[in-house]
């Protein structure tokens, strides 16, 4: 009697893969509701919208402004991508809003967008975060932007070193990883968590200077 062949089990469908957002909106001030494209690059996250607006309602809390407004602020997206953080703030009143970014292709995305906003307050430049903020003159800014590639963990440590040295007195670091960073980490380049929120995988931290406290 002739054996039945065996029938191969099936496959275990493979598991998805997050689906990456094609735009991003600002969310409040000047452009609110604009919607920002987001290029399939490896590596790109944008800031979640429901993180954004958290953040930016901490910072106005910070400016003493209602709605979210940052009037005057001097500001670095020294990891820009989509450029959503620094052009939110400049959306929000930001005086001066450096987006620095290495991709030519990204760069060029930002370079359309700040064009469709009529951003004048917006400067674009091709090249590394960290260097950015190394040439920034001690204590002027008011607001760091650090969201780096979630696989260049690397650069966080020299991206919080420059940031510290870059803020005034009473300005602030935001800081998006792949993990919470605790207080004695960040003591030593002289920051203090101020705020802190999970979404998903990313861990958003606001941080302050430590002779500014934490709340």
């Amino acid at each position: 009697m002739p054996q039945k062949k065996a029938v191969p089990a099936p496959r275990p469908a493979a598991p998805k893969r997050p689906s990456k957002p094609s735009e991003v909106r600002i969310i409040g001030g000047e452009w609110k509701r604009t919607r920002l494209a987001v290029a399939d690059k490896p590596g790109l996250r944008p800031t979640p919208d429901r993180v954004r607006e958290t953040l930016f309602n901490w910072l106005a809390s910070l400016a003493g402004a209602g709605g979210g407004d940052l009037p005057g602020w001097h500001c670095v997206d020294a990891f820009a991508g989509t450029g959503a953080l620094g052009l939110e703030a400049a959306s929000r009143g930001a005086a001066n809003v450096l987006l620095c970014e290495q991709d030519a292709a990204l760069v060029a995305q930002l370079q359309a967008a700040k064009a469709k906003l009529s951003a004048e307050a917006v400067r674009i430049e091709r090249g590394n975060g960290v260097t950015a903020l190394e040439r920034t003159p001690a204590g002027s800014l008011d607001a760091v932007f650090l969201d780096p590639p979630f696989d260049s963990t690397a650069l966080y440590e020299p991206a919080l070193r420059a940031a510290a040295r870059a803020l005034r007195a009473g300005g602030s670091v935001y800081l998006e990883a792949p993990r919470r960073w605790s207080d004695e980490e960040l003591a030593a380049f002289g920051l203090v968590g101020f705020r802190y929120l999970k979404a998903g995988a990313v861990h958003a931290h606001l941080l302050r200077q430590a002779s500014e406290g934490a709340a």
